[in-house]
């Protein structure tokens, strides 16, 4: 017998087809919210019984519950807030007792919601709570400060499924994944949770976990929102693919989790274990920095080594399931074989590849030992990362209004058409505001909406191959980070400094856009009225004043070829 749900009962929330066709076609008078990325993630979760036994948005009791005590209201454990965040503006027409319809950015009626909570949390308390910090280089609580500030809680009914067009065959609800576990008569069932490709030490330790407890793997990999910076969902799920013919024959059932991950460390382990045991598995490894999300702003581990496996081990009786804290693994050279970390010889020599340095192999098109990874693995994840001279990268221009951004930016694109064979895009800062940013005007909100226009075409470009210059003035150092993730997902991203000082840019400056600002006929002028924050770690410094934009262009194309992007 699989293991029962948490809470007793797996809570499905779509309501019959006949009903569910009648609320679609009354949807439309009703007031609707349009549902950002993490909100379907949780949505189509809540909505399947994945997050069972929450049957909706959490209230205000819930919420607060969870936030100071891992439990919901009526005690039954749980460690996530799982709440829909709006603005003040899509929040003030509605009113408790109504119901709302919750739509994707195509407008689709995916659900109901009847709102029985409109509250506004307290987000330094939710996140000391639940990521322990305030340190916005948590992404978990970088996300959450950024939010709507206003929850609104609810019973949901769900109307259709969201809609998907990759994994088809991978993607199945709670439901159906235990209705084919028991038509396998699978029963004692390990579940790991994975965002990053697998290799030879996850096969290993896998299968160590299956032979421990004599049972088959559910391999249940995230492809909802993971952490910035990891390898792209389809090159994951194509090795994951792959990684299947590296286990015995029927021992390993491969499904996908639209989950919006927080990377919450302890708490959030918890909350993977209870989706697993939604989904039938009675067994859960847990490593040692589960759903860490790296080093804090003074460079020490947001949480201890051991804190995820501890807590999960503390309520697993409560939940029923049996943790399977594994060491990591590393390949001893003398056994030729991987071997945990706590059942090492003294002095013992091993090896291993962190993630950073299978990126920089990968990126440098550098061997990568054979004892590591797989042949087949290494080809799909090579196809990801092409070789420096085919991989794409953006040249992200920022400084001061008359710095000479431009005219070294233009400088730059015709050194690199002359001399290489790659391709390049111009993304100009006054272009930009003509066309792809027309209607924004020069408030903080609407610079950070300029600057993530330019990095999302900027990043399609490098996806592609290609190399995107970018001269916007960027003053606001979170909006270059945010730029440089997008980017950096798919290739290199270079940021230029043009430090021209204010004086020089000043002096000469043709529009007489200073004057009118030191008037104060041009309101939100970066460097009058406005502040620029100054990058502190560039890849390149230049001042526009020193040399020619020629000269200045080729200090950057030695940049370029240092990194072997151009010949």
């Amino acid at each position: 017998m699989l293991i029962e749900a948490h809470g007793g009962e797996l809570k499905e929330l779509y309501l019959p087809g006949a009903e569910a066709l009648d609320a679609r076609r009354a949807s439309g008078a009703l007031a609707s919210v349009v549902l950002d990325h993490r909100h379907l993630c949780d949505l189509e979760l809540l909505l399947d019984g994945a997050f069972s036994p929450l049957d909706g948005f959490m209230s205000e009791a819930d919420y607060r519950a969870v936030v100071d005590g891992l439990r919901l209201a009526d005690g039954t454990l749980w460690p996530m807030p799982i709440t829909l965040d709006v603005s003040e503006e899509v929040a003030a027409p509605l009113s408790v007792g109504q119901d709302i319809v919750l739509r994707d950015i195509q407008g689709t009626a995916l659900a109901m919601l009847t709102l029985s909570d409109i509250f506004r949390p307290d987000k330094t308390r939710e996140a000391m709570g639940v990521y322990g910090t305030l340190d916005r280089q948590h992404p978990g609580v970088a996300d959450l400060l950024g939010r709507g500030g206003v929850y609104l809680g609810g019973r949901l009914r769900g109307l259709q499924r969201p809609a998907h067009h990759d994994f088809t065959d991978l993607r199945a609800t709670p439901r159906e994944i235990r209705a084919w576990l028991a038509e396998q008569d699978w029963d004692r069932i390990v579940a790991f949770q994975t965002r990053n490709p697998l290799h030879r030490a996850h096969v290993e330790l896998t299968r160590r976990a299956m032979q421990a407890v004599g049972g088959k793997l559910l391999l249940h990999p995230v492809v909802g929102r993971t952490k910035d910076g990891d390898i792209d969902t389809y090159t994951r799920v194509r090795c994951y693919r792959a990684l299947l013919a590296h286990y015995p024959e029927g021992s390993v059932k491969l499904a996908v989790l639209p989950l919006a991950m927080r990377m919450a460390g302890p708490r959030e382990a918890l909350w993977h274990a209870i989706i697993r045991k939604n989904f039938g598995a009675g067994y859960f490894i847990v490593g040692r920095d589960h759903a860490g999300p790296g080093k804090d702003a003074s460079g020490r581990p947001f949480y201890a080594l051991l804190a995820a496996q501890a807590l999960v081990e503390a309520h697993a009786n409560e939940l029923g399931i049996t943790v399977l804290p594994f060491a990591p693994m590393v390949f001893s050279p003398g056994r030729q074989a991987y071997v945990p970390t706590d059942e090492l010889h003294e002095g013992e020599a091993v090896s291993d590849v962190s993630g950073t340095e299978l990126r920089k192999h990968l990126k440098e098109g550098s061997p990568i030992p054979a004892w590591f990874t797989y042949p087949d693995i290494e080809a799909i994840l090579r196809q990801r990362f092409p070789r420096p001279a085919d991989r794409g990268c953006a040249i992200f221009f920022t400084g001061l209004s008359g710095a000479g951004k431009s005219t070294i930016a233009q400088a730059l694109m015709a050194t690199i058409l002359e001399t290489t064979r790659r391709k390049v895009s111009l993304l100009d800062g006054d272009e930009v505001r003509k066309t792809l940013s027309a209607g924004l005007g020069f408030s903080r909100e609407d610079r950070s909406a300029n600057i993530l226009r330019i990095a999302y075409v900027a990043s399609e470009v490098v996806r592609h191959g290609g190399i995107a210059i970018c001269a916007p003035i960027a003053p606001y150092a979170e909006d270059r980070a945010a730029a440089r993730a997008l980017v950096e997902a798919h290739g290199d991203f270079i940021e230029v400094h043009v430090s021209t000082s204010l004086e020089v840019c000043e002096a000469r400056d043709t529009k007489g856009l200073y004057a009118q600002a030191r008037a104060g006929v041009l309101k939100h002028f970066t460097g009058v009225s406005d502040p620029y924050e100054v990058p502190e770690r560039p890849e390149l410094r230049l001042d526009g004043a020193e040399l020619t934009p020629a000269l200045l262009a080729a200090r950057i194309v030695d940049v370029l070829r240092a990194r072997e992007l151009v010949g």
